[in-house]
């Protein structure tokens, strides 16, 4: 039996429907992230699963027990707020021991919860700052140990690393999946970010305008998606228009004949596949029958340290990708900009999509 059930979870705002019959089963502690852009829906989910906004239809149920109507203080739910939202005024232990306080918990049982909490994420010398004394990352650690030391039966993360930089980012994410798995604590994120998705969840949901798009583990999302949604907005990929032929084959709307190891849908209406499964040959090189092939012209080059960036125009002028590894030699130090070229990958990496 599921730990958590969305069933035809749908919320009003006025006329707008702003989740769209949203149903979803979550395992006992299992990790899993809603992802999608602005305006999709995924904060309100989160905010339904809370208790603080309300349900328009459905219903939600965690640990066999119906939530839909609960109010919130009684859902046992931690939650992490994208903006920390620490009291200022409250020193880190204070900030804490809030939650046990309002449970009306004895004082020595609130200082336990707060020192193992704390400990936890490394902040056990730092009880008696406030919160201004902190960085953005210790600030974010103090968030997350208030939202455990109440020992929740689900832990909610709003955007948690939004506000942090690239390199606090990695460190705490990877922390909060540490944590999140030695507890074995079921956890729900909201991001819009799909690296920090792929990195620290079980399984993730992409939603678009309020409805889910496709639910899967971060690898079947990458590498199988259901539509030129999924496949655009999880990382870079190359979309080509055209009409699928019969078999396993593919026409562009510029007469190219491509191939795929997928068969599709009479609806495929276009060809996508991820920059880093290319490479680039001489215009002149020699036809590879087993692979895809295109001629382009390499436009830039964008240095990333780990991998370079090439990118190309075909002929009609749309742009492509490659994704090229920086190795000691680094196949794009033959080439330079302006010099026409292949475009070379393999059927297998090729997704038919509508």
């Amino acid at each position: 039996m599921s730990y958590i059930e969305f069933n035809n979870v749908t919320k009003y705002y006025s006329q707008t429907r702003a989740v769209d019959r949203f149903n979803l089963s979550m395992d006992k502690g299992e990790m899993v992230a809603l992802l999608g852009p602005s305006g999709c829906g995924k904060t309100t989910t989160l905010r339904m699963l809370a208790g603080f906004i309300s349900v328009s239809e459905g219903r939600i149920t965690l640990d066999d027990r119906d939530i839909t109507h609960m109010p919130a203080h009684q859902r046992n739910i931690g939650m992490v707020f994208q903006g920390y939202a620490l009291f200022p005024h409250m020193t880190v232990a204070k900030n804490v021991a809030f939650g046990l306080e309002m449970q009306r918990m004895s004082k020595s049982d609130i200082d336990r919860r707060v020192k193992e909490a704390l400990s936890r994420v490394r902040l056990g010398d730092f009880a008696e700052r406030m919160p201004r004394q902190l960085s953005g990352g210790q600030q974010q650690r103090v968030a997350l140990a208030r939202a455990m030391a109440i020992n929740p039966d689900v832990l909610l993360l709003d955007e948690p690393l939004s506000a942090l930089d690239a390199r606090l980012r990695h460190e705490v994410r990877a922390e909060i999946r540490q944590l999140q798995r030695e507890l074995n604590l079921t956890t729900l994120i909201v991001t819009h970010d799909q690296d920090e998705a792929l990195s620290m969840a079980d399984r993730l949901v992409v939603m678009s305008k309020g409805c889910i798009e496709q639910v899967g583990t971060p690898a079947q999302l990458y590498e199988e998606p259901a539509n030129r949604f999924v496949a655009e907005f999880m990382g870079k990929t190359n979309l080509l228009e055209g009409t699928r032929l019969d078999g396993a084959g593919f026409r562009t709307h510029s007469g190219i004949m491509l191939r795929t190891a997928q068969s599709a849908g009479q609806d495929a209406s276009c060809l996508s596949f991820r920059p880093e499964r290319a490479h680039i040959a001489p215009a002149d090189a020699a036809e590879d029958p087993s692979l895809n092939s295109l001629s382009a012209t390499i436009r830039l080059f964008t240095y990333l340290g780990p991998v370079v960036e090439c990118h190309l125009s075909l002929p009609d002028g749309q742009p492509l990708m490659v994704m090229l590894p920086n190795t000691s030699n680094a196949a794009y130090t033959a080439f330079t900009e302006g010099t026409p070229v292949k475009v070379r990958w393999s059927p297998d990496d090729s997704r038919l999509l509508s």
